[in-house]
């Protein structure tokens, strides 16, 4: 995950975008106090019931059985039914609960990575207190101040909860500029560090909303750094943002080119395995 770019124009860009390895921000929007009121009302009733259940079940085992083993097996019981179960069900299922699977939500990391057992054990173990020992207050003032609706246990893990029922929408990519096409075709690109290509894709996609004064500074300033990793220079008189798409639309297509290469060498070793 990247945060937001030191450029200001670019202040839209928050840790709340995932940022994929060709450097296109997916918007991952946290979820809403509303559902997460609803998930957690749906494991706090899950919850409740498998605690009545297992009860139960070691009330009628113990009937007969000596009061100091009742006493321990029912501490046993409240670890498992408050701790192990909910850490071992977001650990196997990569941060969905029951209440999650049916509201669409996940739990991930703050850089939007999978959590856990660490993380899903801290969650559940500060639920106890947040949500079960005192009713939910906390979480619920928590995540009523938090921009990601994060509560206590989220702050103590390291995560928050995203919704992943979203319609994900990518800027177009950029084309290449038909003068530059030979220049591109026979430099040298490197490949562009994750935050500054980000920072140029987000740029060629707001062309039209900005300025011509911040189009020409920001431009200017992205060309001086993308120009570290490309040689020759493009030709003189190049426009900054040209000169950007151009690059972009190369590594592109050398990437796709890799891929390409790469696919058919496995198949190929396949075949002849």
């Amino acid at each position: 995950m990247l945060t937001a770019m030191s450029t200001p124009e670019f202040a839209t860009l928050t840790t709340d975008d995932l940022v994929t390895g060709e450097a296109v921000a997916l918007d991952l929007p946290p979820a809403g106090l509303g559902s997460r009121i609803a998930s957690g009302l749906i494991d706090v009733t899950v919850t409740v019931l498998l605690l009545v259940g297992v009860v139960l079940l070691f009330t009628v085992a113990a009937l007969q059985t000596d009061q100091a083993l009742v006493a321990t097996a029912f501490v046993g019981t409240l670890v498992f039914v408050f701790v192990v179960f909910p850490t071992t069900v977001e650990t196997l299922s990569r941060g969905k609960s029951l209440g999650k699977v049916a509201l669409g939500l996940r739990t991930v990391r703050d850089d939007a990575g999978p959590i856990s057992f660490h993380h899903a054990f801290v969650r559940a173990l500060i639920a106890v207190v947040e949500v079960y020992a005192f009713g939910g207050g906390p979480a619920f003032f928590a995540a009523l101040l938090s921009s990601r609706g994060k509560r206590l246990g989220d702050y103590a893990a390291g995560t928050y909860v995203v919704r992943e029922r979203v319609r994900l929408r990518l800027a177009p990519p950029a084309a290449m500029p038909p003068p530059l096409a030979a220049w591109a075709a026979a430099a040298d690109m490197a490949a562009l560090p994750t935050g500054l290509a980000l920072a140029v894709r987000q740029f060629l996609g707001r062309l039209p909303q900005i300025d011509p004064a911040s189009r020409a500074s920001i431009g200017g300033r992205l060309a001086a750094q993308v120009a570290e990793h490309v040689a020759p220079a493009p030709p003189a008189g190049t426009p900054p943002e040209a000169f950007l798409a151009a690059v972009i639309a190369s590594r592109r297509e050398r990437d796709a080119a890799r891929l390409a290469r790469e696919a058919e060498l496995r198949r190929r070793l396949t075949a002849r395995g």
